[in-house]
């Protein structure tokens, strides 16, 4: 297993995993992301950035973040996403690109990680928890779409 940055051959591949985690957080017609916008977005604008679990030659997991601000903090990180095809999980890859996003996180010298979970996905919640995370019930999150 390779962790590393994604290269702009591996959007597609990327994408493909985004539509099965939208598949999994039960929201199958929730992504109007496309291959075109994300690889714009990660490597000409670069308003986000990518890294990739690779196994012989396939990428099966990936992890997308961002990097924001607080006023109290200072300069954070927000983990949007990370997944693992099913039929890779158990296997400690995303064990690998959380700590690999921890690591940039530490390396940019951020104050903060943020990310969510939904309620319902106990595995998530549990690997959360295993990684010594706050899982915060306190914030409501609030949300427009435009």
């Amino acid at each position: 297993m390779n962790i590393r940055a994604a290269h702009i051959s591996d959007v597609p591949a990327i994408h493909g995993l985004i539509v099965e985690l939208a598949v999994y957080e039960r929201e199958p017609d929730a992504v109007i992301n496309t291959i075109s916008a994300l690889e714009a977005d990660l490597f000409v604008h670069k308003r986000c950035f990518a890294i990739v679990s690779e196994l012989e030659g396939e990428i099966v997991g990936f992890a997308l973040y961002f990097f924001g601000y607080s006023t109290w903090k200072g300069r954070t990180l927000y983990l949007e996403d990370i997944y693992v095809k099913e039929s890779h999980r158990k296997h400690g890859i995303g064990q690998a690109l959380f700590t690999a996003v921890v690591e940039i996180a530490n390396r940019e010298g951020v104050r903060r990680m943020d990310w969510q979970v939904l309620e319902w996905n106990t595995p998530a919640i549990a690997f959360y928890e295993k990684n010594n995370a706050l899982l915060d019930g306190e914030w409501i999150n609030g949300r427009l779409y435009f």
